[in-house]
């Protein structure tokens, strides 16, 4: 077996499970989970009409590049959303099965296990895959914390040169998960400098970056902050997106890599091996999607309208706020994360995520002890109730 597996931890869901073993919440009360980052809303009609007319495309293998729509599809959409030139679809853009596989394949094409001292940069909390990602590489996962003090910002500045030279890829998210940070153009700039003076390879996850509250103030993207500071080719720069929230289509498994085009055609190559061509069905359907801004308004109206209920309620027992974006409340915890978790759990019959288990120890703190991640994607009502039971519990302690 490959001995990096034994460096894995357990999901932060199977440590969930084992939070609540022996613990039987109230039978007269409904389960409300806000957990886990799975959305809720409905899927729009024109997907799955698309879908169910594209099934002929079920006798076909496809190839790993996608097909000219779809990749073309994808271009207008970043050009449109960011505001840049439009990308060159065949060496900028790269269709995935969402961005999860290839955020974590996407550490194995670019680091090199053959030096024995490759480090990839996470930040602290973080998306489990990150590190995952690492260990299976052969390299080693270091973290940034991201702390209240700051905003929740990546602090380059607490980085170690030795660090630096060492580092290979650095994945930032933004919209942070959990934390719903966005990095400025001053961060972008920042952190492109550090990546031509190092070396290293960005890798971007934004795929929270249509959950937003202010339609005319969009989160700035990473080839839209290149684009304004003169990298126009996006150097060492690679972002990854996905439908899953934008287009509640988390079943679909459809998202796409795009940026620097000697990395993407790389990565191109990594993927021929790979296995991981998208199904033509998805890839119709996901061109469609791409294609559709409608609903993504529609979905942001509904995600607005609970924070703005949700909110104000738990902001009265809990310290938190409305995120940049996102569809997460980082709320601080008055008790440890977990024993809150669980006790709201036993007495409450809500689930949701200890910030401990999103984050690791590093510097001599875990960044996401003392906080509970709340993910408002259930329904209005649902989440107004789930809101007024943790009111309750948070008055009793």
């Amino acid at each position: 077996m490959n001995p990096n597996l034994a460096k894995l931890q357990p999901y932060p869901f199977e440590k969930l499970r084992q939070l609540f073993a022996g613990t039987e919440p109230p039978a007269d009360l409904k389960e409300i989970r806000l957990s886990i980052g799975e959305p809720q809303h409905g899927t729009p009609a024109f997907i799955k009409e698309t879908l169910a007319g594209n099934l002929a495309g079920l006798a076909n293998y496809p190839a790993t590049d996608g097909s000219d729509n779809l990749r073309q599809a994808i271009a207008e959409w970043i050009a449109r959303r960011y505001g840049v030139p439009l990308p060159d679809a065949e060496h900028q853009v790269l269709p995935v099965n969402g961005s999860r596989e290839a955020l974590f394949a996407f550490a194995h094409c670019i680091t090199d296990p053959t030096s024995g001292t490759g480090i990839v940069l996470c930040p602290n909390p973080f998306y489990q895959i990150y590190e995952g990602a690492a260990y299976l590489a052969g390299v080693t996962p270091m973290f940034i914390n991201q702390v209240e003090d700051n905003g929740f910002a990546m602090n380059f500045a607490a980085v170690a040169d030795e660090t630096w030279r060492r580092t290979q890829l650095l994945y930032v998210c933004s919209p942070g998960n959990p934390t719903g940070n966005v990095l400025t153009l001053a961060d972008w700039r920042r952190l492109f400098e550090l990546s031509d003076r190092y070396g290293f390879v960005i890798a971007s996850d934004e795929c929270y970056s249509e959950i937003y509250f202010d339609e005319l103030q969009p989160p700035l993207g990473s080839l839209q902050a290149a684009h304004q500071l003169g990298r126009h080719d996006y150097r060492n720069l690679v972002m990854f997106s996905s439908l899953s929230k934008r287009s509640n289509v988390p079943g679909l498994r459809s998202g796409f890599v795009a940026g620097d085009a000697d990395i993407v055609d790389q990565f191109w190559l990594y993927r021929t091996y790979h296995g991981c061509a998208m199904g033509l069905p998805i890839q119709a359907t996901s061109a469609a999607a791409w294609r559709d801004e409608d609903h993504v308004r529609d979905n942001r109206r509904l995600y607005k309208e609970k924070f703005d209920r949700v909110t104000p309620l738990l902001a009265a027992h809990l310290e938190t706020r409305v995120p940049e974006a996102g569809f997460y409340l980082w709320a601080r915890t008055p008790i440890n994360d977990a024993k809150f978790a669980r006790e709201l759990h036993h007495r409450y019959n809500v689930t949701v995520l200890p910030g401990s288990f999103l984050a690791r120890s590093s510097g001599g703190i875990n960044p996401g002890e003392n906080y509970v991640r709340i993910a408002l994607v259930a329904g209005l009502e649902e989440c107004l109730e789930a809101a007024r039971r943790i009111t309750d519990f948070c008055q009793q302690l």
